[in-house]
């Protein structure tokens, strides 16, 4: 695991937004997109290179990470509608190649053919080469609350009422926020080939403090990715507060710049070895 301290929300997400370029320009490229506010610093950075620098995704294919059970795709507040509104709309990849979970109304059948569908579709896709993930929280990733098993696939999960309430900005004060979604399950995005999470914010910090340094646990759906074999946790200061090991990770940070090793502006796969050698194996 690479903890990554950026001294601003923005650097947060130049700093993915330079993996996921050097990522594209090494052929074409599969990517787990991510909705809510973390995320959006890196739709921003990722819009601004498409129109002043020509980075293309044109060859790149897109899964989301969740949907609402009974929203329509066209509803603005799916998270289909919601992810074209705040990247995919404004770049160059092709409307067929995002995809997301099939969740409008249907029975319990349905909508678990529908997410054993979706598995097979990023398996045919390849697998997913960059998976962005915000955090909620409890500790969240994706739609998958406390409880959720570590090896789970894509499926029905229920929204705690902590998760519905912090949605709740995005409804009308007379309509329910929905309680069933179908999600990447945590299993699912274990199998990434580079996970990458933003995290902002005081309100972050104890979930990213459980993420990175406390027990695997299903508890906190994050700490799954202490499994990964390339997870990478992008924090601002607010979101780095609680962290223990914090004057560690200054330090490895410090080194990086120290050998202009930091990967803003420059290659990541020039420093892919150090970074991922640095925080802990």
């Amino acid at each position: 695991m690479r903890v990554v301290l950026c001294g601003s929300t923005e650097e947060t997400g130049q700093y993915a937004a330079q993996i996921i370029a050097d990522r594209i320009v090494e052929g074409p490229c599969t990517l787990g997109l991510a909705t809510g506010s973390s995320p959006l610093p890196v739709y921003r950075e990722l819009i601004r290179r498409h129109r002043q620098s020509g980075l293309s995704f044109a060859q790149c294919v897109a899964f989301t990470l969740d949907e609402y059970v009974g929203l329509d795709p066209q509803d603005s507040r799916s998270y289909r509608a919601t992810i074209r509104s705040d990247f995919v709309d404004h770049v160059d990849l092709a409307p067929e190649a995002l995809h997301s979970p099939r969740a409008q109304d249907g029975d319990a059948t349905a909508l678990s053919t529908a997410a054993a569908q979706y598995e097979r579709c990023i398996a045919d896709a390849g697998g997913i080469d960059v998976q962005l993930l915000g955090i909620g929280g409890n500790g969240h990733i994706g739609f998958n609350e406390p409880s959720s098993s570590l090896a789970s696939r894509t499926r029905i999960k229920a929204l705690t009422r902590e998760t519905r309430d912090a949605n709740a900005r995005f409804f009308e004060d007379d309509e329910t926020v929905p309680s069933l979604c179908l999600t990447q399950g945590l299993g699912t995005i274990l199998d990434s080939a580079h996970a990458v999470l933003l995290a902002q914010g005081e309100s972050k910090a104890a979930a990213v403090r459980a993420s990175v340094e406390g027990p695997v646990s299903a508890a906190c759906p994050a700490s799954a990715l202490q499994l990964h074999p390339r997870a990478t946790f992008i924090l601002d200061p607010a979101a780095a507060s609680a962290l223990e090991n914090l004057d560690y990770y200054q330090h490895v940070q410090a080194l990086n710049d120290e050998l202009g090793l930091r990967p803003l502006g420059r290659p990541l796969h020039s420093v892919r070895s150090l970074c991922e050698s640095s925080v802990s194996d």
